[in-house]
């Protein structure tokens, strides 16, 4: 079946407890809507409904799912659900939190805390209107809390595989937020069969297109660097299976040395290696990395004759270097 718009659900429909207040967002995989609980507190609620495996017509609430789809249509539910059980053990503030998760109108809902603020994309689309870029310090400053939130994903066994600027939503202070987890089922355990992602072209990793390399966190990173290089020249990088055969991306790395220093382009470059092997390790020397490099240390000034006589006291009397308040300095 051929993909196709889905109807979303009709604006104040009272589901599982919550109202729909409206469509907010939608994708090849599902619909979001911002809704009202019980308590009147806004959330984001995320339906599981693949356009290419399913048809809502207006007015109507279940999908209709043809049965040639229907054992596909099947798995992709069960691992949007389990995904949902997964990211509600999840608490972050650098990761969507998701509330509940429910059965109705033959599919699943995903509930997650509804935050004010734009996606990344729609940021660097803002600043390319006005023909700005975006500064070193914000970008460090974003992915610094993109690696954080990533960092925990990993800690429960789990890959996000689909990280891109799109999916990652700035609060109303700048502070970054993990969304979108439709590839967070692909866990670490290689024994369960894993269902491919739908590839996004410049952000996707070159182990997704190779199927007999392993994915790990190094996938994740490969896309965190194709997300910094979009911030920093607003468009994704070269589709790693297009750098297989041709890489085209050196000349490129050097443009961005006109606007940011070296130490990021290298961080970038280093990220999106084409040797998984050949990434930073791990999330933690690339967020020590990211961490806004110290000012030089200005040469110390020629003490003044109060200074030294100050120092030469406070040496005579035991206050001096490795020596105040009686404690060792090992």
């Amino acid at each position: 079946m051929a993909a196709q718009n889905n109807a979303p659900l009709p604006d104040g429909l009272e589901i599982a407890g919550y109202r729909i207040v409206k469509k907010i967002a939608s994708g090849g995989f599902s619909i979001v809507y911002l809704a009202y609980d019980g308590d009147g507190n806004a959330v984001a609620i995320k339906e599981y409904l693949p356009s290419s495996l399913a048809l809502r017509q207006p007015g109507e609430l279940a999908p209709v799912i043809s049965k040639p789809n229907l054992p596909v249509f099947r798995i992709g539910l069960k691992c949007f659900f389990e995904e949902g059980r997964a990211l509600a053990l999840i608490a972050h503030p650098n990761v969507v939190r998701v509330l509940n998760f429910f059965r109705a109108n033959e599919t699943v809902y995903m509930v997650m805390a509804y935050e004010s603020g734009h996606s990344l994309q729609e940021h660097i689309a803002r600043l390319g209107a006005k023909g700005s870029r975006m500064s070193e310090a914000f970008i460090r400053q974003v992915f610094v809390g993109v690696c954080a939130g990533l960092r925990e994903v990993h800690a429960n066994k789990l890959l996000h595989l689909d990280l891109k600027p799109a999916n990652i939503y700035l609060r109303t202070d700048g502070t970054p937020i993990l969304l979108d987890f439709g590839a967070a089922r692909q866990s670490f355990n290689n024994e369960v069969p894993k269902l491919r992602p739908m590839y996004t072209p410049g952000f996707a990793p070159p182990d997704l297109y190779a199927r007999s390399v392993t994915l790990g966190p190094w996938s994740d990173i490969y896309s965190i660097g194709a997300a910094m290089y979009a911030c920093m020249c607003g468009a994704a990088p070269q589709p790693a299976d297009q750098r297989t055969q041709e890489d085209q991306m050196g000349a490129q790395y050097e443009k961005l040395k006109a606007n940011y220093s070296e130490d990021l382009v290298r961080m970038v470059r280093w990220c999106l290696e084409l040797d998984p092997d050949k990434r930073p390790h791990s999330l933690f020397a690339l967020q020590k990395q990211l961490y806004v490099p110290a000012t030089p240390a200005a040469p110390a000034a020629p003490e003044n004759a109060l200074q030294k006589l100050t120092r030469g006291l406070a040496d005579r009397i035991g206050l001096g270097r490795g020596k105040s308040s009686g404690q060792k300095t090992g």
